[in-house]
């Protein structure tokens, strides 16, 4: 069975500036839904969907794929 991971990840937001990329014990919020995916090794492509550069790049350093919407 083939799957595909979708990581929601918007830019902005109304109470915390850029909340994806926010450390949360020491690690950007972001890092803990791809890296729970890759532990999975169920996923054929994880992909992170996002308006922001910031976050783009980040997801790719992951190694992960970006969909810019």
């Amino acid at each position: 069975m083939k799957a595909w991971a979708m990581i929601p990840a918007r830019g902005g937001s109304k109470s915390i500036a850029n909340k994806n990329l926010v450390a949360v014990n020491g690690t950007p919020l972001l890092d803990y839904g791809v890296r729970a995916a890759q532990a999975s090794k169920r996923f054929e492509r994880i992909i992170c969907s996002t308006d922001d550069d910031g976050i783009a790049a980040h997801a790719l350093e992951l190694g992960i794929e970006v969909d810019r919407r």
